[in-house]
């Protein structure tokens, strides 16, 4: 891929960690308190359904347990997970936690995808991951055992499904569309049942808190993970996580500029550490071409024998294949003594 749309496509992608970023804002200006399942359940499987209805395009064959899967990893438990370590944690650790999600995207991809990591991704991801916890990370408050597991494994949870979904890609004649419709109505079908039996009924709805759901449902989510896995196709899953710092990078600017929250110099040089991280791991060397045919296109045809017959040239037996010329065998015959040219 040329550099210059490998940039767009980086570009397009970010916006997905971009939106996430909103959702802390939106959450707590909006949103009604201590329903956390709720809004997973409001994000995922309306949006699912949104867009199976436009795509029209259910799994086949493999792809129904695929999606199953790549649903509960990247939203059934990702989702729960997140936003359980969001309640238990202070200030901003589950984000620090989040952000080792490259370095376990770089192991998961030795192993399951067989690429040995690079030096500069790993440096890039460690860059990227202080770079966030100089942002986020406050002293106040103690650290509780679970959330930090739940925040692990919410982080490692999303990395596992970025990988398979590189690895599965998509099947034939199946968009972005469709897959993401898929993994989100599959991941909310995951979360119904947990959200109801944790929070009960659904709560009463404002308009504020009516138009916070909508927001999540269309932006935040389908249109965000639409951008997510058409970039995944697109990116390595290296540089697809690396993307991932600029949600809480994203939040940290909105707390400042909508909330009144301060950022100190600390603050800003982790925001301008993270950022180049980001940027750094969206570069690559310019990928190799595909590989000449050993056989040049314009060497010599063997020379008939005495007596043998060659069979019409193929021409254009290539990726540029042109109807071949009528072209009749041609037959060489030894003149000897007694023997005359006919």
């Amino acid at each position: 891929m040329p550099a210059h749309r490998r940039a767009a496509v980086a570009a397009l992608t970010a916006l997905a960690p971009v939106s996430w970023g909103t959702t802390y804002v939106v959450t707590t200006e909006f949103l009604p308190p201590e329903r956390p399942l709720f809004a997973a359940l409001v994000r995922a499987l309306p949006a699912g359904l949104l867009l199976l209805a436009v795509a029209r395009v259910l799994p086949r064959g493999a792809w129904w347990w695929k999606a199953a899967v790549l649903g509960a990893l990247n939203i059934g438990a990702f989702f729960p997970l997140l936003f359980l370590s969001a309640y238990r944690l202070p200030g901003g650790l589950a984000a620090v936690v989040g952000s080792v999600g490259p370095l376990l995207v770089l192991g998961l991809s030795a192993l399951l995808l067989g690429r040995r990591p690079a030096l500069r991704d790993v440096l890039a991801g460690a860059a990227a991951g202080l770079g966030v916890s100089m942002v986020v990370l406050k002293a106040a408050g103690g650290l509780d055992a679970l959330g930090v597991a739940a925040a692990f494994a919410s982080t490692a949870s999303m990395s596992a499904g970025t990988v398979l979904t590189q690895k599965w890609g998509r099947p034939e004649g199946v968009g972005p569309l469709a897959l993401t419709g898929w993994q989100l109505t599959a991941g909310g079908l995951l979360i119904a049942p947990l959200a109801f039996l944790a929070e009960g009924a659904p709560p009463a709805l404002d308009a504020g808190a009516a138009g916070g759901y909508a927001y999540l449902t269309l932006v935040n989510t389908a249109v965000a993970y639409c951008l997510w896995f058409r970039g995944i196709g697109r990116l390595t899953a290296t540089q697809a996580m690396l993307l991932g710092p600029l949600s809480p990078l994203t939040a940290a600017v909105l707390g400042w500029a909508v909330l009144g929250e301060s950022l100190t110099a600390l603050q800003l040089a982790g925001m301008a550490l993270a950022f180049g991280a980001t940027v750094a791991g969206q570069l690559r060397g310019p990928s190799a071409g595909p590989a000449r045919s050993r056989l040049a296109p314009h060497d010599p045809a063997p020379a008939a024998l005495p007596g043998q017959r060659l069979p019409a040239p193929r021409i254009g037996a290539g990726p540029h294949r042109r109807r071949p010329s009528p072209v009749p065998p041609v037959e060489v015959r030894r003149e000897g003594p007694g023997r005359g040219r006919r």
